[in-house]
């Protein structure tokens, strides 16, 4: 399940690496929604989006999706901004659905914890500076959305636990047919010359979307995986997720050869995250997913000051602007 970016009422069930021919369908008078088929409009309006439809209120802003969404954008940009929706397709699928207790069962096994009290680690998205935001949502999601049959997810402690469980599972669905284009460019045996010149025209082509469009350049949505959802974190993962399709389906590859019965990990942090030092890595995960690493990596860098990247940072730019004798402080700031 997973909610685009850029349509939140687009839907694609087609076969992997079969290609589509687009098809334009009227589902309510001067409301018209963009499928790569028959099959993907038919799936679409039967598991969800005969709920989510907004007929000839797409544009009006008084439409309590539409409100939802606003609202919502005002409190995160985006790639954030799926995350509201990816809950109210959830919702639109259960009030759907003829066997509603299957897909409330199949939600029931994401993890949908909004604290770690042992840890005393509190979810980013819940702590008191949004708390007032989160009823205005909630307000909202309710005016739009309301099922009996979930009517715990409507209630203040049932739509945080809702949140949590969006922002602790939610997988970011990389699609963009751009970084199809320069995989494959990268793949191309070039002279050295043509090589440097076509790096340079990528390079310039990705600030100049990036200042029309923001850096999200590759993620166009977020989704639930279930079985992805099962795996632990490390920060020297086993395995890493990936959409080479450039589709909706995830794939799961093993980055080194798994022996059976050990665990199979994937990394929660990007490339350049994984790099950072263990107390931002820990940073990171704990606003985010609620837990502290003990991973190998992070147990062999225990140790090591806890001071984020940006703080080791700054403190070698002191160093250079500093007398070979000056003293540093010793106090580490903890953030």
């Amino acid at each position: 399940m997973a909610a685009s970016m850029c349509d939140v009422f687009s839907f694609c069930v087609g076969v992997a690496g079969q290609a589509r021919i687009a098809v334009e369908v009227r589902f309510v008078s001067s409301s018209k929604v963009m499928y790569c088929s028959l099959e993907c409009r038919l799936a679409a309006a039967e598991q969800y989006h005969r709920v989510l439809c907004p007929g000839p209120s797409q544009d009006d802003p008084l439409h309590p999706l539409n409100k939802l969404q606003e609202a919502w954008r005002s409190v995160h940009y985006p790639p954030e901004t799926a995350s509201i929706m990816l809950m109210a397709r959830m919702v639109a699928t259960v009030k759907q659905a003829k066997d509603k207790d299957r897909w409330i069962r199949l939600f029931s096994q994401f993890c949908n914890k909004t604290a770690n009290e042992e840890e005393e680690i509190v979810h980013k998205l819940l702590g008191d500076k949004f708390k007032g935001q989160l009823e205005h949502l909630r307000r909202l999601f309710t005016e739009a959305l309301y099922e009996e049959a979930l009517s715990q997810w409507f209630t203040p402690d049932g739509f945080r636990s809702l949140f949590a469980l969006v922002g602790t599972n939610g997988q970011g669905i990389g699609t963009s047919s751009l970084s199809q284009w320069v995989h494959a460019c990268d793949a191309l045996e070039l002279k050295p010359q043509d090589r440097e010149q076509l790096d340079a025209f990528i390079d310039q082509l990705y600030k100049d979307i990036e200042a029309a469009t923001g850096e999200f350049l590759n993620c166009e949505g977020s989704g639930l995986f279930v079985l992805q959802s099962c795996c632990n974190h490390s920060c020297v993962p086993n395995a890493e997720t990936s959409f080479p399709e450039n589709n909706f389906l995830l794939h799961v590859t093993a980055l080194e050869d798994i022996k059976p019965g050990e665990e199979i990990c994937i990394s929660y942090l990007d490339c350049c995250q994984r790099e950072r030092s263990r107390h931002s890595r820990h940073k990171i995960l704990r606003e985010n997913y609620l837990f502290v690493c003990s991973c190998p990596k992070c147990l062999a860098e225990a140790d090591e000051p806890n001071v984020t990247s940006e703080e080791e940072d700054e403190e070698e730019e002191e160093e250079e602007g500093e007398p070979e004798d000056a003293e540093l402080g010793d106090e580490m700031t903890d953030v």
